[in-house]
Formats: C-alpha cells, structure tokens, sequence
C-alpha cells in the first residue's frame, strides 16, 4: 500500500533514539522528509545521517521543547510541517513516596506542555493548507495506571485527552488528530533488565524464553511478548497516510492485548 507520503515534512519529537527513532526512520522510508529532533547533537544527526545513507531525506534539529525559546527554535528550522509526532517525554521509575510537587511539574513541562508548544506553532500552518497529521505517543498506563510512577502515568492520560480535545478544534479543516498507545516495547535497556531478571528468576538462557517469561509476568498480554518499535511505527504510518483522513480522535493501542477494557 502506498501511504502518500511523498512529499510530505514530518517532525518527529524525541527521534535521537528508541520508538521516535524508528519512527523517523519509518516515515522517511515511506517517502517523507522527517525532521530528526534530539537534544543530544551527535545523537540526532546519527539518526538523520543514517536515514540518508539509506536514501531518505532527513534534516536534524536539536533543542529543549519543555521551554519557549527551545520551541521556537525546532519549529523554525522544521518549517511547513504537515506531519507532527509528538513522542518526546520521559519516565523515572519514582512512586508516591519519592515524589515531590516540583518532581511532579517538570515532568508534566516535558511530556505534556512541550508537544502543546509544537501543537500551537506548527498546527496553524497546517489548517491554514488544509491538510495535516497530529499524532500523539500515549501508553496503556493512561487508563489502566499502575502504582508506581504516577506522575508518569497522568501525563499519558493528558496526552489522551488532548487529542481528543484538539480532535474536536480541528474538526473540518483536514487537520486530525490521534493518538497510539503502545504496550511494553523491546528496547535495549528491558533487554538487558530482562536478562538479567532470568539469571536470578531461572528463565532459561534462549531469549525467547526470557522474553516470554518476562513478557508473563511484568506486562501480561495476548500476544505473549514485547512490541517491537517498527510495529509501533508502522500505526503511525498509517495515521499519518492519506488512507487515514477518516480518523481522527482515536486511540489506536498497539499492546498486544495488554489493557482490558473495551473502551
């Protein structure tokens, strides 16, 4: 299937490294020219160099979007943005009792209100040409939270209901908005943390096992295993696409069956 990418500009948030690498790396292979943000220089121009030598059209921007003068400075160099992932946030691993108010406001500056800086300079231009993609990167953990790292989990549940509500502001301008919610993705540090959980769990030493095991017993779903970053990238794509004009508003989990609930 084609996508319809070509000659579209996409920003991706966060894309020096992990699932908003693999989402740049995805988009530029479908055809669009992606902006590759970071905060780290050599990291993000790594990840636009190597999307070149690959044959796509790749430029990178750093810059810190939990500030004014940080946003200001992406969205100029990204431009006529017509494809905007906000995926750039973080997480701590802190609970309730290791929470303070300020630790609980500097995470909500990085993972909410810096892709609403995005959101407010590079949306406009979109409705202005009557096209456009807003796609947020939210989790499981917004309706189904755990008790640990709650300041994490309710700015997912923000990004949720921000897409939503600019779903319904950008109603009949081409202009959607939508959200994926990924489950436990493999990346190299759960890798590694779950290696490390068979040696002293008795596991087994064949990755499949591990990832099984590990797979059962920290995040249960359906499929029995992590997600891969490329299949989160692949929902993207296609949110992203010409095809997918007729949703807007949705959240589109990619968890293996991980949250239970219908809605």
């Amino acid at each position: 299937m084609d996508l319809g990418l070509s000659g579209k500009r996409a920003l991706v948030t966060g894309s020096s490294t992990g699932l908003g690498q693999a989402i740049a790396q995805t988009l530029a292979a479908e055809g669009a020219s992606v902006v590759v943000h970071g905060r780290d220089a050599s990291r993000t121009r790594a990840v636009a160099n190597g999307i070149r030598a690959g044959g796509g059209d790749a430029e990178p921007v750093t810059g810190d979007l939990a500030t004014d003068a940080g946003a200001d400075a992406v969205a100029a160099i990204a431009g006529d943005v017509d494809i905007l992932v906000n995926n750039a946030g973080y997480y701590d691993g802190l609970g309730w009792p290791e929470l303070t108010a300020e630790l609980w406001t500097q995470i909500y500056q990085v993972n909410v209100v810096s892709g609403v800086r995005m959101i407010e300079r590079l949306v406009p231009g979109m409705r202005q040409r009557g096209w456009g993609r807003v796609i947020q990167i939210g989790g499981g953990l917004a309706i189904q939270p755990a008790a640990g790292q709650p300041h994490y989990n309710a700015t997912l549940a923000a990004r949720h209901n921000l897409t939503v509500s600019l779903a319904r502001e950008l109603a009949g301008t081409g202009v959607t908005s939508n959200i994926v919610a990924p489950g436990a993705i493999l990346t190299e540090p759960v890798r590694d943390m779950a290696v490390r959980a068979a040696a002293v769990h008795g596991w087994g030493s064949a990755w499949e096992d591990i990832e099984s095991a590990a797979a059962t017993e920290w995040f249960p779903n359906d499929v029995g295993r992590f997600g891969r970053p490329e299949e989160i990238a692949s929902a993207v794509a296609f949110l992203a696409s010409v095809h997918a004009g007729y949703i807007s508003g949705a959240d589109l989990r990619v968890d293996g069956g991980t949250v239970r609930s219908v809605a």
